[in-house]
């Protein structure tokens, strides 16, 4: 079953992170929805853990993150609670992009 569901996100060219539940998951949701504008963002609740996708790049900034959680924030704190991913990711001290990027 697993493996239908990533070859359907594949076949969709959803991205984003698959946190493991944690303080930070709802700030996460809220910096996603706000950081990608126009995007319709989904969120996959499975109790411990939680995907968090959209199509073609999804982006987190720190500073929207700091804003939702209410105290300083590094984005290494991210990926400690990053289970998996779905698409390609770039980190960085400012923000993470989770993308897809086409091979021919």
């Amino acid at each position: 079953m697993s493996h239908d569901k990533t070859a359907e996100a594949y076949r969709n060219n959803r991205v984003g992170p698959v946190l493991r539940a944690s303080p930070i998951t709802s700030a996460v949701i809220e910096a996603a929805e706000e950081d990608n504008p126009g995007k319709q963002i989904r969120v996959d609740d499975k109790l411990a853990y939680v995907r968090i996708d959209c199509e073609g790049e999804l982006v987190l900034r720190r500073e929207t993150l700091e804003r939702a959680l209410g105290r300083p924030f590094k984005m290494s704190e991210l990926e400690l609670n990053l289970g998996s991913f779905a698409g390609r990711i770039e980190t960085g001290d400012e923000q993470v992009r989770f993308y897809y990027e086409k091979t021919l």
